[in-house]
């Protein structure tokens, strides 16, 4: 048996291309990270699409079948849930568009109607039930020496992926051979692959370290994470991007402690000049440039500059490269 879509979640145990069962599993015996196959109950809105094992968005139709991870999501202007929060019924919810699955407890207005499923088992290969962390990136540990320019924001949607795909073409034409991560979040496949279309390489994200969000425990994300830098140690400067805000339950400070000795350079996405304020306050973590949605207009700029010390840049326009170019060139080493 075979889904009729394989989420994005999917992509490092490739299920799209192996033969597989599926067992229905009692509720005690389910695990973050485990792939399960599901039923669409009812026709999503036409706008909901999810990404498959190649990051392309598709949409789904009502009894179609899908192939997801059970994990937990805490976003802020989105969805919250929890595979934990599942009842008996095995009614399950597309929880984030790279198929993280789980049932919805709160949902912001801002937020899509999520793809309501039914689960009907576990994904079975050898009598063993197929899950994320069997399938995480291994790395042969080495030093990180290798300059980090560090993306984060104030709150999730405030330009952060945006910003990297900009810092990373900027690099890029100025011949620094760049890689990409996303360390933490609940987000999709889309964001890394944005990056390396920009001239990224290697690109990684929590996914590729058996992880279906980063709401876990410290000690587990960090073992995990740890591959992935040391796979990119190689590069002259890694982008490297905080999901959400790293206040929020995603381990955003664990991944900051982390990478605390390499940071050369660091963008603060913000929502809003405020924002800045709180969470330098917050974090400790002054950065280098604010962008993001804060610095959209030049009342936003002006505002920034009464607040903070720090330069403040809006990246979606052109007079805003070759400034950008002199703050990294100026922070890296050539």
């Amino acid at each position: 048996m075979n889904a009729d879509v394989h989420t994005s979640v999917t992509r490092i145990a490739n299920l799209e291309e192996r033969s597989y069962r599926v067992q229905k599993r009692h509720r005690d015996r389910w695990a973050t990270g485990d792939y399960v196959f599901a039923r669409v109950t009812q026709r999503p809105d036409p706008d909901v699409s999810i990404e498959n094992q190649r990051g392309r968005r598709v949409k789904l139709m009502e009894g179609e079948t899908l192939v997801g991870a059970l994990g937990s999501r805490r976003a802020t202007r989105e969805l919250v849930g929890d595979w934990r929060a599942v009842e008996d019924d095995g009614d399950l919810s597309v929880m984030t568009g790279g198929g993280v699955l789980g049932r919805v407890t709160s949902s912001s207005p801002f937020s899509q109607t999520p793809v309501e499923l039914e689960y009907e088992g576990h994904v079975v290969v050898d009598d063993e039930v197929v899950r994320m962390d069997d399938h995480g990136l291994t790395a042969e540990p080495t030093d990180w020496e290798t300059p980090v320019v560090l993306v984060l924001g104030t709150s999730m949607s405030t330009g952060k992926t945006m910003s990297g795909r900009v810092l990373t073409r900027v690099l890029v034409e100025e011949g620094y051979d760049v890689a990409a991560c996303k360390l933490t979040g609940a987000g999709t496949y889309g964001d890394v692959l944005s990056i390396g279309v920009a001239g990224a390489e290697p690109i990684y994200d929590f996914v590729d370290a058996g992880l279906p969000t980063t709401v876990l425990p410290e000690e587990t994300f960090r073992d995990a994470i740890k591959p992935i830098l040391d796979s990119l140690q190689d590069a002259d400067v890694i982008i490297a991007e905080i999901g959400a805000s790293p206040l929020e339950p995603y381990n955003g400070m664990a991944a900051l402690d982390l990478l605390d000795e390499q940071v050369a350079f660091t963008v603060l996405c913000a929502s809003d000049p405020y924002a800045v304020v709180g969470l330098e306050e917050a974090c400790d973590c002054p950065p280098d440039l604010v962008t993001g949605i804060a610095t959209n207009t030049t009342a936003g700029i002006d505002l920034l500059d009464q607040l903070t010390d720090c330069a403040a840049l809006n990246l979606q326009e052109v007079a805003a490269k070759e400034p950008l170019r002199e703050l990294l060139t100026d922070a890296l080493p050539e």
